[in-house]
């Protein structure tokens, strides 16, 4: 009898992901030094365009077919009170997704992204983490594999996040379990919950933490255990944009939680990813600084719903439109810095 176990099949595949193409940001590099601007002058935006090239594998980075994926769950311990608003807000919520109507659909819109979302059993709750697991080894092994397989073909650049009452709840127990510290140095206030509300969210994570004491040194047990649908379903997105070339923009609190799992697996496997924006969820800024990411934007923002990274990837677009359609020197008739 095998003793293999479903997340020993995502422990052999982060062992062969591909790394940076380093020919490619050669070209990238030979091409900047020839445009009509003093070198460096552009500052993080000539890194973003050598990032995409390094992770696309392209001297000619693109921005052709950038997608946004939300992923949307629902979670047993909302049932705890540590929400603002009442779980039937999910079903809500995609349904305004699917008629154009939440702020997401209008960013994407404004910047020419493609949009999907993922409706992830939101009808059925994962389990109530302050008693028992979120869902079993083979479900969530089962939900990364979805998430892999929503990256569509052809897409040049991943933004991913997420939708889901109580899931900055479920983020919090999560960077608890890995980071360690007291439950209230993790918890924020989300979608806005009172003070009673607040202190429902710590009870809700200090009682997790202690229901799943002694299982919570590996990290993708962390995941199954304290995790949601939506963030197994990044953490697998994540993981198959690698293994096709795409470069991945995160969104907020909750979807750096999928980001921080695989960081504690291997960090190499956020090398890939960037922060689209630093949330106004207190502790999200302690753990971009964790994982070695700075974020692109830093705005106030809290929504979730990918908005954060999708508005970042309009920050690369405007990187690669200088990179690939400024004039060069020669092009311009500009003279160049003269030696000395």
């Amino acid at each position: 009898m095998s003793d293999q176990t479903p997340f020993d099949d995502i422990r052999r595949l982060v062992t062969s992901l591909p790394g940076p193409d380093r020919d490619a940001v050669a070209m990238v590099a030979e091409r900047d030094a020839t445009l009509t601007k003093p070198a460096g002058s552009l500052g993080r935006l000539e890194h973003l365009v050598s990032w995409l090239a390094a992770w696309q594998g392209k001297g000619q980075p693109s921005l052709d077919r950038p997608l946004v994926c939300v992923f949307a769950g629902s979670h047993g311990v909302a049932a705890r009170g540590v929400s603002a608003y009442p779980a039937e807000v999910n079903r809500q919520m995609l349904e305004n997704f699917a008629a154009g109507g939440g702020a997401i659909n209008q960013i994407c819109a404004a910047y020419g992204l493609g949009f999907k979302v993922f409706d992830l059993a939101i009808d059925l709750p994962t389990g109530d983490i302050t008693t028992g697991p979120a869902f079993d080894e083979k479900a969530c092994v089962a939900t990364m594999a979805f998430g892999m397989e929503a990256v569509a073909a052809g897409t040049d650049c991943l933004a991913v996040g997420e939708m889901g009452i109580a899931n900055t709840t479920v983020a919090a127990a999560i960077y608890a379990a890995l980071y360690g510290g007291a439950a209230a140095h993790w918890v924020g206030r989300g979608t806005g919950v009172d003070e009673a509300g607040l202190a429902r969210k710590v009870a809700a994570v200090e009682a997790a933490l202690a229901h799943h004491a002694g299982h919570l040194d590996d990290p993708l047990e962390v995941l199954a255990r304290l995790g949601g649908r939506e963030i197994a379903a990044i953490a697998g997105a994540i993981l198959a944009a690698r293994l096709q070339r795409v470069p991945v923009v995160l969104d907020g609190y909750v979807a750096t939680a999928a980001a921080a799992v695989l960081h504690a697996l291997d960090p190499s496997l956020l090398d890939h990813c960037l922060a689209g924006h630093v949330s106004a969820e207190g502790a999200h800024a302690d753990v971009l600084e964790r994982l070695g990411l700075v974020p692109l934007l830093a705005l106030g923002m809290r929504l979730g719903e990918g908005s954060g990274a999708a508005l970042a990837v309009g920050l690369l677009k405007g990187a690669l439109a200088c990179h690939r359609d400024m004039a060069t020197f020669a092009q311009a008739g500009v003279s160049e810095r003269s030696a000395g």
